[in-house]
């Protein structure tokens, strides 16, 4: 399970390095891709595969399926981490999370989540001022 908030800095050549904790997770391959909320979602294969099929089975026919499948699946790359647990962000997905240099890694249940590190302490301090609303909303029994 992913959990966790880590701050890191891409390097001079635009490389990330993946939190020890989240390595054995992915594995040397993953899949990474555009975000809801202007960040990017890192998945496992497997979970990547449960994912797909989900999205496999939305109805075509509509056009917020079609639109959402085109947008998740176009941005969407594999990427391979080398032995030092770095990754090459491609551009248009540092461009999609407005990343440039200062980033934050956060573990969401089933996925990582990489974010500018500006956006995630802008959508943390609004996010956390309902927290208890939200919670309560969804009546998670906690």
């Amino acid at each position: 399970m992913f959990m966790g908030q880590f701050q890191h800095s891409l390097d001079p050549k635009g490389r990330l390095i993946i939190p020890a904790k989240f390595r054995e997770l992915l594995g040397d391959t993953f899949i990474l891709t555009k975000g809801l909320d202007r960040c990017l979602f890192v998945y496992p294969k497997d979970e990547w595969a449960v994912l797909e099929q989900k999205l496999k089975s939305l109805p075509f026919t509509q056009k917020d399926a079609r639109a959402f499948i085109r947008f998740f699946f176009s941005g969407a790359v594999e990427i391979e981490m080398d032995k030092q647990g770095r990754i090459l962000i491609p551009p248009q997905l540092r461009e999609h999370a407005r990343i440039d240099r200062d980033l934050v890694i956060i573990g969401v249940s089933n996925r990582a989540e990489i974010w500018s590190a500006e956006e995630w302490e802008t959508y943390n301090r609004e996010a956390s001022a309902s927290y208890e609303e939200i919670a309560e909303k969804l009546d998670l029994g906690l």
